[in-house]
């Protein structure tokens, strides 16, 4: 079965975001929805996560669940919000989830009360595993390598890789953030090639036009093979991880890691208020 898309772009972050739906019925999932944060003023705002509760709510759809292809470092996870929205979804992330809260804990020195366990989630997904959005069947693949919580979501002939592959013109995924290695996700975006079928649908989390070109959300796993410029076929392993690493080691930090990934390891949800009823990010000095 062949579920409707919704895509969504967030101009500050360059992320795409979607809304998927039975092509004939009320059932819903949305997938990597953005919370709006201004870095300057500190300040957070639902603006574009009220944009896929609008589309949901004109179109009388059901969500039945808020997926999240990882623990994002560039974007605010909407997930949080979106749940106490709709509250009977189910807000979803791969189990590498708890490699990464158990990576951060520390590094934010969050106390013995902030849980590794994932528990933030209602649902932690395991590779391989099946589930359903109405009538679609939906399967998880893992994907680690870009971070080690990677999971993408094969539903219907659609896949949502998060940021393992970009458009074909744009390669792949960083791989120098806590967790990642190129070998990994070389091996992760080989066995979407061997396993997929090349006209499987491939929506991406992420564009950034190379060249000038209009932004984009779809291509297929065919075009992929054949043009992706990082990992297309006849690259081997050995070059992708030289290329990949070569390449990583000229990347500045993406300005939003440290206030995301603290939020985001908590599924979305802001830090608790302190005993002023203020909410506090912390920023480690000298850290990365």
């Amino acid at each position: 079965m062949k579920p409707l898309v919704q895509p969504f772009f967030h101009a500050d972050s360059n992320t795409w975001s979607y809304v998927l739906r039975e092509p004939d019925g009320p059932a819903a999932a949305v997938i990597d929805a953005v919370l709006d944060f201004d870095p300057k003023a500190a300040r957070t705002s639902t603006t574009s996560a009220q944009q896929l509760l609008d589309f949901v709510g004109e179109h009388g759809l059901q969500v039945q669940w808020i997926l999240e292809t990882h623990a994002h470092a560039d974007h605010f996870s909407a997930g949080h919000w979106l749940k106490s929205q709709w509250p009977q979804a189910r807000l979803a992330i791969g189990e590498g989830i708890r490699k990464v809260q158990k990576t951060f804990r520390p590094i934010f020195n969050l106390d013995e009360h902030f849980p590794v366990d994932g528990s933030q989630f209602d649902h932690l997904f395991a590779d391989g595993e099946s589930f359903r959005i109405g009538a679609l069947d939906a399967r998880v693949v893992g994907v680690p390598g870009h971070t080690p919580d990677s999971s993408a979501y094969l539903i219907g002939d659609a896949l949502f890789t998060g940021d393992s592959l970009f458009m074909p013109d744009g390669g792949t995924a960083r791989c120098d953030f806590p967790g990642g290695d190129a070998r990994t996700l070389y091996r992760s975006i080989h066995r979407l090639f061997d396993d997929l079928p090349d006209e499987t649908r491939v929506f991406v989390c992420h564009d950034y036009g190379p060249g000038g070109r209009e932004m984009a959300c779809e291509t297929t796993i065919g075009a992929q093979k054949r043009d992706n410029i990082h990992v297309r076929d006849g690259v081997g392993e050995d070059d992708f991880v030289a290329m990949r690493e070569a390449r990583d080691a000229t990347l500045a930090m993406p300005a939003l890691i440290l206030p995301a990934v603290q939020t985001n390891i908590r599924a979305g949800a802001l830090p608790p208020p302190e005993d002023n009823g203020i909410r506090y990010l912390k920023i480690p000095l000298d850290r990365f």
